[in-house]
């Protein structure tokens, strides 16, 4: 089994090899599995997002976003907690304009930091997943804080543009994803999780 050094460098790079056209071309077959993932789940209302970082040539999650705005669907984002290991959960509002906060990551301009209580799904960002449903984040632990702190009937759903590895070390701490679509298919982890 590859340590998560070794993966971590290994798909950064392999995302750095992507070019925006690429980027985009893949973010959009991810967007169609995204639909149909979500035409199986009419009733979950409260959805938490990533937005990618320019430059990370991450999922766009944009058009994911205005498809569930589409569907009046409810939305949230994370802004990292000044001075503690932890994310801010925000509302996200309709047609929000977006500033560049810590890291580089976008926020909305206008928004209310609000209990994640009523979240039912989180699409997480991720640089690799295996098999078994471990992801590999970037490994500042912001989401490992931030899942952890959420019931565990939340749906944990990576969104990325690679396979899984057959096996990520797990520590635990960890919270496993429950799906992860790519462009090509919804990988499903967990006897429970249909």
């Amino acid at each position: 089994m590859k340590s998560k050094e070794i993966l971590r460098t290994q798909y950064l790079a392999l995302r750095r090899a992507l070019t925006p056209l690429q980027v985009e071309s893949l973010s959009l077959q991810v967007l169609e599995q995204v639909k149909h993932w979500l035409a199986e789940r009419e009733e979950l209302l409260h959805f938490h997002l990533f937005l990618p970082i320019a430059g990370h040539n991450e999922v766009n999650t944009l058009p994911i976003k205005e498809l569930l705005e589409q569907e009046e669907k409810i939305l949230y984002t994370s802004r990292i907690k000044k001075g503690e290991l932890g994310l801010d959960t925000l509302r996200l509002p309709q047609k929000a304009r977006f500033r560049l906060g810590s890291w580089g990551i976008p926020e909305p301009e206008v928004s209310e930091v609000v209990s994640p209580a009523s979240i039912q799904v989180v699409f997480v960002p991720l640089l690799a997943y295996d098999t078994q449903g471990n992801r590999l984040g970037f490994g500042k632990g912001y989401y490992d804080v931030f899942l952890a702190s959420l019931s565990p009937q939340v749906l944990k759903v990576g969104l990325s543009f690679f396979d899984p590895e057959e096996a990520i070390p797990a520590e635990v701490h960890d919270v496993p994803l429950d799906f992860c679509l790519t462009g090509s298919c919804a990988w499903v982890f967990g006897p429970q999780r249909q």
